[in-house]
């Protein structure tokens, strides 16, 4: 059992041994640039709001630029993307966060990109690469690991 005092806002529950919650070393998404007056390039640091948490994420590569509708690649590494523009984007959380792609859990899968008090971008979650650390682990569940 869990107590009370011990819940936070932006606790993720799940179950122990069937695929259970880690935090994301990195991971794959697709972002849909709405509304942003520069460039965005690899390096760029903004707020990700995904579920309850609000922490920032580099967009560490760029992977390809898509077409928003059909999904087609247009371009392979481009510098930099810009409103209007769909990509596939790495991306590393600054402080542990926990994340899951769309297809497998789509509330922990989705995100707003938020920067300049507006929202920049939107996206969904591909893959995640996980952390081997778990969050804490409680005693009702070392219980059901023993059996």
């Amino acid at each position: 059992n869990v107590s009370v005092k011990e819940i936070r806002r932006g606790n993720v529950c799940g179950d122990s041994k069937n695929d259970p919650p880690k935090a994301a070393a990195s991971f794959t998404a697709q972002v849909i640039v709405l509304n942003h007056p520069g460039q965005i390039s690899s390096g760029y640091s903004p707020v990700l709001d995904c579920h309850t948490a609000h922490i920032a994420c580099k967009f560490d590569t760029l992977i390809e630029k898509i077409d928003r509708r059909t999904g087609k690649k247009l371009e392979e590494e481009p510098k930099f993307i810009k409103s209007g523009d769909a990509a596939i984007v790495k991306m590393v959380p600054t402080k542990p966060m926990c994340v899951e792609a769309f297809t497998d859990y789509p509330p922990l899968g989705r995100f707003a990109v938020r920067d300049m008090r507006q929202t920049v971008a939107v996206g969904v979650i591909k893959a995640v690469e996980k952390t081997d650390k778990a969050g804490k682990v409680t005693k009702a569940a070392q219980k059901a690991a023993k059996k």
